[in-house]
């Protein structure tokens, strides 16, 4: 599953990433081609909705990913977001309470091993469709009720280390009042393949 995400992804020019290894990450979250974490943009005033699995109990709520606070270290559980430990992710919804033109949708991870990469799908929606359900658990393709697919983001690296801090950047998804992320495990050979998701960034036009 990891594998074809990864080759799927190659193909679309609207994604960009960025990675700091160990060696180099810090608390101040800068990256070369991407802009560090924002304490005021159009998340901040988002409604954060859990839809489908469960968050670790040492896990930070979800407002944590839009409050512009970032982890101080490479190892703070409580300061980033990340599923049930053995589970395979889940899904959460991101309302702003009407449309608004969406620039980029950019996401901040930290972890010194398999918990830094992320893998995650995408979608949006206007609500307008009268087949709109805003709460589509797994099993239930969100494009069938009223969602748009955006992009499948995957920072995994080809080989080598898997540590440090990553960020994506996905741009141009038009004018939207929802986002759903449905987020998924980096690796499957044990536990704690979950992503310590540190921040969301969403940017309006």
């Amino acid at each position: 599953m990891v594998l074809i995400f990864v080759l799927l992804l190659t193909v679309d020019p609207r994604i960009v990433f960025d990675h700091n290894p160990n060696d180099v990450a810090n608390r101040e979250f800068k990256f070369k081609n991407l802009p560090s974490p924002s304490k005021d943009d159009a998340a901040s005033r988002a409604k954060l909705t859990l839809i489908d699995g469960e968050l670790e109990e040492g896990s930070a709520e979800l407002a944590a990913l839009t409050d512009g606070r970032l982890p101080r270290d490479e190892d703070e559980p409580g300061a980033n977001v990340f599923f049930r430990s053995g589970s395979s992710g889940g899904r959460f919804r991101m309302d702003f309470g009407a449309p608004i033109e969406i620039a980029q949708v950019n996401t901040y991870s930290w972890h010194p091993s398999s918990r830094g990469p992320q893998l995650y799908k995408l979608y949006a929606a206007d609500g307008s469709d009268p087949k709109f359900n805003p709460d589509p658990k797994r099993g239930v393709d969100p494009a069938s009720c009223g969602w748009k697919f955006i992009a499948l983001v995957s920072t995994l690296p080809e080989s080598g280390a898997m540590g440090g801090q990553y960020a994506a950047s996905v741009n141009d998804l038009g004018k939207q009042r929802y986002l759903l992320f449905d987020v998924y495990v980096t690796e499957l050979y044990d536990n704690w393949g979950n992503t310590f998701y540190s921040e969301i960034d969403v940017i309006s036009k």
